[in-house]
C-alpha cells in the first residue's frame, strides 16, 4: 500500500518485524550448550573461517530469536540486560528452565509500574505484574512475564501455546471460568465449544471476557 508522507511523498507501507537481538557472550561453544539444554531451537551455526561465526536460537513459542556469535558485535560479554521473555505460566516457567540447568530466582511481582518487588506471584493474577529472573553461562540477564491476557493494541493475530503446559493453564482457566458462566446461566451449557474459542480469542487478544 503507498501512502503519501511529507511533501505529498509517495513512501510505501509495510510491517517491521523485530527479527533477532545479539547477545554477547565469551565462548560460543558455551552458549550454544546452555541454549540447547533450555529446548531452545537451534535455527543456525555458520562458521567461516576463524574470525566469523553466528548461533542463532529461537525460545519456544517465539517469533523472535538470538545471535551470538564471533565478530558481529563488540560489546562486553555478559553486558546484555532486560532480556524479556513472556510466559503464560510463571510458576511452570522457571521449572522448565531449571531443569534445563538455569540459575532462575523466586517468583515475584510489583503492584505497578516502578513499584519495589514483593516475594511471589501477584495474588490477583494480574497479567504483566509477575516476574522470575535469570542469567545464562555469561551473566547476560533475562526478565520472564508472565502475560495471561494482552492490553488492547498489543494482542498479535494468531493464539500460539509454547507447551503443553501453558495449553493446560489456558484449559484450567476455562474450566472455571465455564463453570462460573453456567453458574450465571443456571443451566448446561451445549454450545460450550463456541463459548471456550470465544474465551481463548478474547484472552489472547486483550478484550473482554464473555460473561
Amino acid at each position: 500500500m503507498s501512502i503519501l508522507g511529507e511533501n505529498g511523498a509517495r513512501t510505501s507501507r509495510t510491517t517491521v518485524e523485530l527479527e533477532v537481538v545479539a547477545i554477547p557472550v565469551a565462548d560460543v561453544d558455551r552458549s550454544k550448550r546452555f541454549y540447547s539444554d533450555l529446548g531452545w531451537r537451534l535455527d543456525a551455526d555458520f562458521p567461516v573461517g576463524n574470525d566469523f561465526r553466528v548461533v542463532q536460537f529461537t525460545p519456544p513459542g517465539s517469533p523472535a530469536s538470538i545471535h551470538f556469535s564471533v565478530g558481529i558485535t563488540n560489546a562486553v560479554s555478559g553486558s546484555a540486560a532486560g532480556l524479556f521473555l513472556v510466559v503464560t505460566d510463571i510458576e511452570a516457567a522457571p521449572t522448565i528452565l531449571v531443569s534445563g540447568g538455569a540459575p532462575v530466582s523466586e517468583v515475584f511481582h510489583r503492584d505497578g509500574p516502578g513499584q519495589p518487588p514483593i516475594d511471589g506471584r501477584d495474588p490477583a493474577g494480574r497479567s504483566y505484574r509477575s516476574y522470575a529472573t535469570f542469567k545464562d553461562s555469561d551473566g547476560n540477564a533475562w526478565l520472564l512475564q508472565e502475560v495471561t491476557q494482552r492490553l488492547q493494541g498489543r494482542q498479535g493475530t494468531e493464539i500460539i501455546f509454547a507447551s503443553s503446559v501453558e495449553l493446560e493453564g489456558a484449559l484450567r482457566r476455562l474450566a472455571a471460568a465455564h463453570g462460573e458462566h453456567e453458574k450465571i446461566t443456571g443451566e448446561h451449557d451445549e454450545n460450550w465449544p463456541e463459548w471456550y474459542a470465544e474465551f481463548i480469542a478474547a484472552e489472547h487478544s486483550g478484550r473482554p471476557l464473555p460473561p
